[in-house]
């Protein structure tokens, strides 16, 4: 015979339901707001992997693909890396430099890059300073936090002209450069 079965307690139902409650919230993102199309991008100061400075300000005058990743070195990383180092010739006749940026340090960087012979700057944000300015920066269960895989276009005048969010990383490469040439194709307002 088999015992009966008890339901739980209205106090561990409570407690059980105010745990996933606050697991939730812990794993929510730690988002500010992502600067909006038209806007003027946050201009940064951050190492490449070669410990050289880099600003966004030192590029105006071109179209920039910012894109934000979360780890060197893994899978999804590494096939979005990879798909831009592939097109960078079609990329550079577009007059666009690529900029990847992840919280992890320059040596990761250094290595990243080396491995996987990224012909573009890799940025170190280990502070989190500038992924928290795009609004990009998210978090496991409140604790590790990461970049968000997220693209944006900066147009020669310094503004967002497009924000690609959660992207995937196959393909990608191909879907910015399109979007450049389309962006380009489109005449400019009068202001």
């Amino acid at each position: 015979m088999r015992p009966a079965r008890t339901l739980p307690s209205p106090l561990v139902t409570l407690i059980s339901a105010a745990a996933l409650i606050a697991v939730a919230l812990l794993a929510w993102p730690a988002l500010a707001a992502s600067p909006k199309v038209g806007a003027l991008a946050p201009d940064f100061r951050l190492q490449d992997q070669n410990g050289d400075w880099v600003t966004l300000q030192s590029q105006r005058g071109k179209w920039v693909v910012l894109y934000f990743y979360p780890k060197d070195n893994t899978p999804g990383c590494t096939t979005q890396a990879c798909g831009l180092r592939d097109n960078i010739f079609a990329f550079r006749r577009e007059g666009a430099v690529i900029l990847g940026v992840s919280v992890d340090d320059v040596a990761s960087k250094k290595a990243f890059a080396k491995e996987h012979s990224l012909p573009f700057p890799v940025l170190a944000d280990s502070t989190k300073a500038v992924t928290k300015s795009y609004g990009v920066l998210t978090s496991v269960l409140g604790m590790m936090e990461y970049s968000r895989r997220d693209t944006f276009i900066i147009d020669p005048q310094g503004r967002v002209a497009r924000h690609f969010q959660k992207v995937d990383a196959d393909g990608h490469a191909e879907l910015v450069l399109a979007e450049i040439r389309r962006l380009k194709a489109v005449p400019a307002k009068a202001g």
